[in-house]
């Protein structure tokens, strides 16, 4: 029993460690999160000029350090099963990992559901080794 025990607790333990990522001398990892804002909306579409607000008044205060926005088309199902296609915009975001760092994750992805009516937003959460050079 107690051998059993042991064999449990060694694969449970080797399942645990999971191998870091190593980055190049000159690189530094960082999260990559990539976000998903769907674009219709109960009002209609979101204006190129309602995102850039949208952007400027509560996604840069959180992230002055850059940003990458790409306008795109997709398409999801929705909670009641119908698939839903709508122009989209990507938000891709490159920080350190921490506290603060997912809670204004956590702050972009509510303001803009409340403010679009939106069921979610998308996140895709990675980590990369980054360099600027």
């Amino acid at each position: 029993m107690q051998a059993g025990a042991c064999v449990l607790a060694l694969a449970l333990g080797a399942c645990a460690s999971t191998p870091r990522q190593t980055c190049a001398v000159s690189e530094q990892l960082n999260v990559v999160d990539s976000l998903y804002f769907g674009g219709a909306y109960s009002g209609g579409l979101v204006t190129a000029e309602q995102w850039q607000q949208f952007v400027d008044s509560v996604v840069t205060p959180r992230f002055p350090e850059g940003l990458t926005a790409l306008q795109a088309t997709g398409q999801y199902r929705t909670n009641a099963g119908v698939i839903q296609h709508e122009p989209s915009w990507v938000l891709q975001l490159i920080h350190a990992d921490g506290e603060q760092s997912e809670v204004a994750i956590r702050e972009i992805r509510t303001a803009y559901r409340k403010q679009f009516d939106q069921e979610s937003v998308l996140r895709v959460r990675t980590k990369g080794c980054v360099s600027f050079e």
